[in-house]
């Protein structure tokens, strides 16, 4: 099994990398966190593998970071959720956030991810909550503290921002105490364009 790959940077699209190694160039399929870690083309890039074989394929998935590769495979152990699945989960949220949603029960949160439906969610918090040890014990990231944030966390991931960095935007406002969805809808706009 390939476990690992250093190599030159072929051709790179979102969710994808060509790693050509000794003359070999590998289809790499690559999570959005892995992906946002590519440098440009030609340059030389190390990826952790997980070989994933089926009867009818084979299939190389890269991570940029040795424990967000572990987490896919946790996530695969999961029953229902597939390697395609699990690198979408992966690309919506940080892998300390993802933990600590799991670890708190945060069904609401991981529902937001796409692809993951409210049965789903809870199958993910119910087999993994106790068997992320090897994560540390860093926080979960705080949850909205008011209805009002989490219609508008809703309304921006609608719009097509990844919930990551919707939340991060949410998280630098002061609570939502007195204003209006659309005041608040605003800020988070305003906040998610100086973070890109």
């Amino acid at each position: 099994m390939i476990a690992h790959l250093r190599g030159r940077l072929l051709d790179t699209s979102p969710g994808h990398a060509i790693v050509e190694c000794h003359g070999v160039g590998y289809e790499v399929t690559v999570s959005m966190n892995t992906f946002a870690q590519l440098l440009a083309t030609g340059s030389e890039v190390a990826l952790f593998i997980h070989t994933h074989v089926r009867e009818d394929q084979l299939a190389l998935f890269g991570f940029h970071a040795a424990e967000e590769k572990a987490l896919f495979e946790k996530l695969l152990s999961v029953s229902g959720i597939g390697p395609r699945l699990a690198i979408n989960i992966l690309g919506g949220m940080h892998t300390r956030d993802l933990v600590g949603a799991l670890r708190g029960g945060d069904v609401a949160r991981l529902t937001r991810m796409p692809g993951v439906g409210k049965k789903t969610a809870e199958r993910m918090v119910l087999e993994l909550k106790d068997k992320l040890a090897e994560f540390g014990t860093a926080p979960a990231s705080p949850r909205p503290k008011h209805a009002l944030e989490d219609d508008v966390l809703s309304a921006l991931i609608n719009l097509g921002y990844q919930p990551s960095a919707a939340e991060q935007a949410l998280g630098k406002l002061s609570p939502a105490d007195g204003r209006s969805f659309e005041q608040l809808f605003r800020e988070a706009l305003a906040q998610l364009a100086r973070q890109g």
